[in-house]
């Protein structure tokens, strides 16, 4: 200002009588000098209208094909300058509306906006992929460190440096950035940012909603969703479940990060911007997940994706909320909560439905073997794939209301200790609320067993699964150790009742001192009552299966043990004198390592 404003340095006394007494010219003596505030116009008017007027859009050739920030970079910084230094005097004579010099200066601001809205425009729309969302939100922390004048600082070692710590489209992205905010600033501070925010929303709103839609992601109506088989709504929400990722962590975060990079000297400016060009395109994105829990039959098998659609929410929550701060986009927001809600409620009820379908199942026909029923199966794979959601469930299965004390059996036959000192977890209540009605029916189905020593091993074995499927899956942490304890103490004390029902006959056939003398009869009496019970019991429970390793040796070597070494006992004590009375030879059947090996045989599901 002070090169446009003073005269050359004369001398300081010559200075100081200019500057303190009226001139011969002010008081009338000669014709009059230009005032201040003129002779600032003049010097801005010949700095400016030149450079101006060249770069009419309407003008010449040049200036309505090329770019002027494209073709020369100190040029587009100078004409920034001119324009503003231009507003800067039109300030000083404003109150001169009949001024011919301040018309001057409208027209030139009226050309000089008209340029600066077209370049503008240019640089939104030839830098698009420059300026896509994905490039601007992975080089966020570079535009902190760079002003907006940081692409026109005469400094050129030090925008060297800048420029080579980043790369080419990096480099790229962050010029039209600069560009856009310094053109921006100047159409606002001008008061042209009408014409401004008009190009930038309409433009940057289409890359929005174009990228919602490449995403796959579209507004259904509530009837076309219910009018969706599942089969297609399954992939709906699949293509949902990645487009929320890509949405929330680059879409929607890099517009932002652009229009506070472009509109920082305004912030009603960057609040309607980001909100006119993003909220229709959140909206859509965050009320896919209400609409399909609106239209969609509470189903246990859709559960994992709706768990998934939840997490795809929650774990974005911190980032939406920031993207999202403005309070014209409160709706945004609080349309991200409301799906989370639905879908809260879908996983407790299809919980329910889960229950429901557990106490429902009306197979009435034993499983071959005493082995595992298939509801067992089904529900323990179902429960361990729910695990997996554990932290999730938490949070739902908290919020959800909790029953009466008074309504719930005690905590011990959950599995957990009643000491109200360590309360259980609504997750833990939950999961062995279900293994417990899964139990109580596998009681009833165990009835169906006319033996009941297939009762109690086909408890034992299901029992057994149960324990070992939590054991290898998250459950084991929803549980607890205490759960996993009493549940194993449990399948001991099964397959104990199986034991002692199944094989004591055969175990009682044998006397309890097989060496102390007895008379011939006794001998033959002994060993016909133990070849009866011993065939019988095989013939019976060598048809058993036990699937778990551990039980099914647990399980044999308990009843190995109780007969075998007596029976060996006695038939080393007793054999020969069978043997020598060739009558009574035919009454000795099995020979001990036969009796061995027919027990090391069982519960393979097939007879010798």
């Amino acid at each position: 200002m002070r090169n446009l404003c003073f005269s050359p340095k004369s001398s300081s006394s010559s200075s100081f009588v200019t500057s303190h007494f009226p001139s011969p010219c002010r008081i009338g003596l000669s014709p009059s000098r230009p005032s201040f505030s003129e002779s600032v116009m003049d010097k801005t008017l010949e700095m400016a209208e030149p450079m101006i007027v060249k770069w009419n859009p309407e003008s010449t050739t040049l200036a309505k094909v090329t770019s002027l920030f494209y073709e020369n970079r100190k040029e587009a910084r100078d004409f920034i300058e001119s324009v503003n230094n231009l507003q800067k005097a039109m300030h000083l004579v404003a109150g001169d509306s009949n001024s011919e010099k301040l018309v001057r200066c409208q027209m030139l601001m009226q050309i000089a906006m008209k340029r600066l809205q077209k370049e503008f425009y240019q640089i939104l729309s030839l830098n698009r992929a420059h300026l896509d969302p994905e490039s601007v939100s992975t080089r966020s922390s570079c535009i902190s460190t760079r002003s907006s004048t940081s692409d026109y600082n005469d400094d050129e070692d030090d925008d060297k440096i800048v420029i080579e710590s980043i790369s080419e489209v990096e480099d790229a992205s962050s010029i039209a950035m600069a560009d856009l905010k310094l053109i921006a600033e100047c159409m606002i501070s001008s008061g042209y940012a009408k014409e401004c925010i008009k190009i930038y929303k309409i433009i940057r709103k289409s890359i929005v909603d174009e990228g919602i839609y490449r995403l796959g992601v579209e507004k259904f109506s509530a009837s076309q969703i219910h009018k969706m088989n599942w089969n297609v709504l399954d992939l709906r929400i699949k293509n949902w479940l990645n487009a929320m990722k890509v949405a929330v962590k680059t879409l929607f975060n890099g517009e932002r990060i652009l229009c506070d990079h472009v509109f920082a000297s305004s912030d009603s400016i960057r609040e309607s911007c980001f909100t006119e060009i993003s909220k229709e395109g959140a909206m859509i994105l965050f009320g896919f997940p209400e609409n399909v829990m609106k239209n969609s039959k509470k189903s246990p098998d859709k559960l994992f994706r709706v768990l998934d659609m939840y997490t795809g929410i929650s774990d974005h929550l911190p980032e939406i909320d920031s993207i999202f701060s403005f309070d014209s986009t409160d709706s945004v927001k609080f349309q991200a909560l409301t799906s989370l809600v639905r879908l809260g409620e879908y996983v407790r009820t299809a919980l329910n439905e889960f229950e429901s379908t557990i106490q429902k199942d009306s197979s009435k026909s034993p499983v071959a073997g005493a082995g595992i029923h298939h509801l067992t199966i089904d529900v323990m794979n179902y429960l361990s794939i729910l695990a997996d959601y554990s932290n999730i469930l938490s949070d739902i299965l908290a919020d959800s209301p909790q029953p009466q004390k008074n309504s719930l059996p005690e905590k011990s036959l959950f599995g957990f200790s009643d000491a109200e000192e360590y309360p259980t977890p609504a997750i833990s209540l939950k999961f062995a609320w279900l293994i417990l009605v899964l139990l109580c029916k596998l009681d009833i189905k165990a009835e169906y067993y006319k033996e009941i020593s297939f009762s109690y091993l086909f408890l034992a074995n299901n029992l057994q699964y149960i324990v070992a499927r939590v054991w290898t899956s998250n459950l084991k942490y929803i549980l607890g150790d205490e759960w996993l304890s009493k549940h194993e103490s449990k399948v001991t004390l099964f397959s104990s009742n199986y034991e002692r029902l199944g094989w004591s006959h055969v175990i009682d056939s044998l006397p309890k001192n097989p060496t102390v003398g007895i008379s011939l009869d006794q001998i033959k009496e002994i060993f016909k009552n133990f070849n009866s019970s011993f065939d019988q019991a095989y013939q019976k429970h060598s048809l058993c299966i036990i699937a778990d390793r551990k039980l099914l040796d647990d399980i044999k070597a308990s009843i190995s043990k109780k007969i075998a070494p007596v029976y060996r006992e006695f038939y080393n004590a007793h054999s020969a004198k069978m043997k020598s009375r060739r009558n009574l030879t035919h009454v000795i059947k099995f020979a001990p390592e036969n009796v061995e090996n027919r027990l090391s045989n069982l519960f393979f599901g097939t007879v010798e």
